[in-house]
């Protein structure tokens, strides 16, 4: 499993977030994109005082979304024809006015999001589950990031654990995970770490979501304006954590991790369809890694020695370890539970025929084997 931060550098980092962040809804009439030499800045009007901020490159694309602009027209008008890209946005801006949330950071725009997107910020999760981690018997997290994008909490039981194989031990655990900028929920998913090699694997089954969505910010006219914390807003938040503490309390089950035990071991059973190269192809193709992902997971499927569809599932949490970003080392561990995921073949009885291939039902997984 990939390493990020301590626990207090993080804490550290979110406090000084939270004194350099800004969040401001404002009508789109009052907002204005300028762009120079490929830099964009938006222009808020608060009143009569006019704040600029540099626009970072998620709020491009969701101001791109949101404008129903193709994001790579986009980003073509942003460095050959800038001005073309000031008329367009600031164009729409006036002619389908609506309330945005614009979030800033830094002194860059961070995410421009919905008036009803409901501020779960990484300092009051961490607030609300640390205390319930703490209180768990065995609980201890063993690795955590805050990127870009989100807050990761990587959590391990170290007494909650099971053998795949002889010597092959795995403990139960789960991940906490949340975007503040409009990139997916706060997810709580179970987590299965595998001694031998330190990988983790996220599990897709089984997972909780909770989702940044509240009621409408207090109306106001047309005006844009900072937004600070609204009491009705933080009782609900308060209710919101509440919930989400119940959902970690109960996120390591013993029950769902037996299962989650089970089809690893028959994982072990089933081998690839392909030699490991193909395998490796295949399965890239599918989930779109990159050149130097795709070298890594072949290395450690070379080095695990097992050419079995659990062997391809630790070739891929191994190579999570490898990649450069915080972000992209979880989401091959996700890849990893997808693999898991994919149902396991049908034995088939002696002269009865293998079925073709349902290529059109799971065209994003890797074709594994029918055994005889």
């Amino acid at each position: 499993m990939k390493q990020g931060h301590t626990l207090q550098e993080i804490g550290a980092e979110l406090t000084r977030q939270r004194k350099s962040r800004k969040d401001f809804l404002a009508d789109t009439r009052n907002l204005e994109l300028e762009t120079t030499d490929g830099v964009s800045k938006l222009a808020v009007l608060l009143g009569n005082t006019e704040k600029q901020y540099a626009v970072g490159p998620i709020a491009h694309q969701q101001i791109a979304s949101r404008l129903q602009i193709p994001y790579r027209y986009y980003q073509k008008m942003q460095q050959e024809f800038p001005m073309l890209l000031d008329e367009s946005v600031n164009g729409w801006f006036r002619q389908r006015p609506e309330r945005r949330m614009v979030r800033v950071l830094d002194h860059n725009v961070r995410a421009f999001l919905s008036d009803r997107y409901r501020r779960l910020d990484h300092l009051e999760l961490c607030s609300a589950v640390l205390p319930v981690i703490q209180n768990m018997k065995g609980a201890e997290i063993t690795s955590c990031d805050v990127t870009d994008a989100h807050l990761y909490l990587k959590v391990i039981n170290r007494k909650l654990k099971e053998e795949v194989a002889v010597g092959d031990v795995v403990q139960a655990g789960f991940v906490i995970s949340n975007s503040e900028i409009g990139l997916g929920s706060l997810r709580v998913e179970p987590l299965v770490f595998r001694l031998v090699c330190k990988n983790g694997l996220i599990v897709k089954d089984y997972a909780q979501k909770k989702y940044h969505v509240g009621r409408q910010i207090n109306e106001q006219p047309n005006d844009a304006y900072e937004l600070y914390s609204d009491e009705t807003l933080v009782q609900d938040d308060k209710a919101f954590f509440m919930k989400v503490q119940d959902i970690v309390r109960s996120a390591v089950d013993e029950t769902k991790f037996h299962l989650s035990v089970r089809k690893l071991q028959e994982a072990k059973q089933i081998p690839l369809t392909h030699n490991p190269v193909e395998a490796v192809e295949v399965l890239a193709d599918s989930f779109q890694l990159n050149q130097n992902e795709r070298g890594d997971v072949l290395r450690q499927l070379f080095l695990g020695k097992d050419c079995s569809r659990y062997g391809l599932i630790n070739a891929v949490t191994a190579a999570s370890q490898l990649s450069e970003s915080y972000e992209r080392a979880t989401e091959l561990e996700r890849i990893g539970g997808e693999l898991l995921a994919y149902p396991a073949p049908k034995t088939l009885s002696a002269g009865q025929q293998p079925a073709k291939p349902m290529r059109n039902v799971t065209p994003d997984l890797p074709r594994l084997t029918v055994v005889k």
